[in-house]
């Protein structure tokens, strides 16, 4: 795809030529700041703690502070044009003094993805969505593009490593981006291309129902572009059944999946698993129709992540990159933070962290972890994410957390919300059905690595596991291996 098209980028949008952003450190919000700064617009924005986000928005020009005040409105020498919040902001922080002072200055206030509709505006749009995945997928893609030479602007919910960001204005005429479908935010999106990896119960806290989750599918589906396509895992129940409906309306589907899946455009005949690493035999269907044998090469562990790039390959041919082009560019994929990223090692233990925070992201997590495991053994300090996820999940949860050899449990990152009586780690730890000794439960986040630590032994893989502040326990519990030194061989649960 070397030699694709290029677009000149259409003006930026009125209302983003000077954004003010609250909560501005967030990663879909931070990579909205980072494109509207590449497009010549003028960013302005606040968090309510500082991180590694802040600084680097800083260097490219954005007026940013730690802390909310009425103040902050006034950092680029005028209104803003608007400010863009988050439902989040709303649900948590309704006085916010940035939307109070915004308010009575008359300033609009427009959602993250009303943002990111806006600066999408004009491209070919690919959009990648599902319970889970969705993250792992949308970089495959980008990074695949990449190397056929597109240059796609993109907004990912994690950082590349090869990049080391998740967002880029790109001087290609494809623009590719994680769709949220979590508060139904997607609904804003007309995409060209929708991949949808899978669709099951989550987000109930916003949704109320199975039902009413599913359906906002649907109608994300209903918004595809004319002449639109929509990508659906055929293994997964409820994005088949998604791709039936939508057949049956008109769309245009093509779907992806294992030998069974029979009517699938690319099916995956076989995965063998290599020390970290996969290799798909896929059967692909051609333009002209034909069945065509495919070797993919994945360096990620895991059969789901063997299925998020052949929805990536499928999507990257109907955005009119070259097979071979995307296959290489799908071989050399690094990774993205947080998606079983490697931390570091000491005392022979491996400590890894990932960001699976439902139970099917758990169990996939930690079928690909055991590809890694060799002959030592699979520890991982889980820390549930929202009160209601836990209430709604714990035996799910148990079940997933079994495939590793030790379980040691957080408590709950409330993240939004508020505390639900008797909603603790302990409820998921109660639901593991591992021996008693291999199941834990640490209410006091500064302990865990020290604990985790002294279970760990030479060979093992550990492994922290959640949404929340779990990812800042990697580097302590490392420190803490080394500290022990030969002493990590202790005894520890069988």
């Amino acid at each position: 795809m070397t030699g694709a098209p290029t677009l000149v980028p259409p003006p930026l949008p009125p209302q983003l030529a000077r954004a003010h952003l609250i909560g501005i450190g967030g990663a879909g919000m931070s990579g909205v700041a980072r494109i509207v700064l590449a497009r010549g617009g003028a960013v302005s924005g606040s968090d309510a703690k500082d991180s590694g986000a802040l600084p680097a928005l800083r260097e490219l020009g954005a007026k940013v502070t730690v802390g909310h005040a009425a103040a902050n409105l006034d950092q680029l020498g005028a209104n803003p044009t608007a400010i863009i919040s988050t439902k989040a902001v709303h649900q948590t922080d309704p006085d916010n003094p940035e939307l109070v002072e915004g308010a009575r200055r008359g300033i609009p206030v427009i959602h993250r993805s009303a943002a990111l509709a806006a600066l999408m505006s004009g491209y070919r749009v690919a959009c990648v969505t599902g319970t889970a995945g969705k993250t792992s997928t949308t970089s495959m893609l980008t990074v695949a593009l990449q190397h056929c030479g597109a240059d796609p602007s993109f907004l990912i919910g994690g950082d590349l490593t090869q990049c080391g960001t998740g967002a880029h204005h790109g001087r290609g005429n494809i623009f590719v981006a994680e769709a949220d479908e979590s508060d139904a935010t997607f609904l804003a999106y007309s995409p060209d291309v929708a991949v949808v990896t899978n669709v099951e119960a989550d987000h109930l806290d916003h949704h109320g129902t199975v039902e009413a989750y599913t359906a906002c599918f649907d109608a994300f589906v209903a918004r595809l572009a004319p002449n639109g396509v929509l990508i659906a895992n055929a293994d997964d129940p409820g994005s088949a059944a998604l791709a039936d409906r939508s057949a049956a309306s008109g769309v245009r589907v093509r779907r992806y999946g294992r030998l069974a899946a029979a009517a699938a455009d690319a099916r995956l005949l076989a995965y063998t698993p290599d020390s970290g690493r996969g290799t798909a035999s896929l059967a692909l269907t051609g333009s002209d129709g034909e069945s065509h044998q495919v070797q993919l090469q994945i360096a990620a562990p895991g059969e789901h992540m063997a299925s998020n790039a052949v929805a990536a390959l499928l999507a990257g041919l109907e955005l009119g990159a070259p097979l071979p082009g995307l296959l290489a560019g799908l071989a050399g994929f690094s990774g993205v933070r947080r998606r079983f990223e490697l931390i570091g090692q000491a005392a022979g233990a491996r400590v890894y962290d990932d960001y699976a925070h439902h139970p099917t992201k758990v169990a996939a997590a930690l079928r690909g972890a055991r590809q890694v495991v060799g002959h030592g053994r699979l520890l991982v300090a889980f820390q549930p994410h929202l009160y209601s996820r836990t209430r709604d999940f714990a035996a799910e949860f148990g079940t997933a957390l079994a495939l590793a050899d030790v379980v040691l449990l957080l408590d709950v990152y409330g993240a939004r919300e508020t505390p639900l009586p008797g909603v603790t780690g302990a409820l998921i730890a109660q639901a593991v059905p591992l021996p008693a000794d291999c199941v834990l439960y640490e209410p006091c986040w500064v302990d865990v690595p020290g604990r985790l630590a002294g279970l760990a032994r030479p060979g093992d893989v550990l492994v922290t596991m959640g949404a929340g502040d779990v990812t800042m326990l990697g580097p302590l519990l490392l420190a803490e291996l080394a500290g022990r030194g030969s002493a990590t061989g202790g005894a520890g649960p069988p």
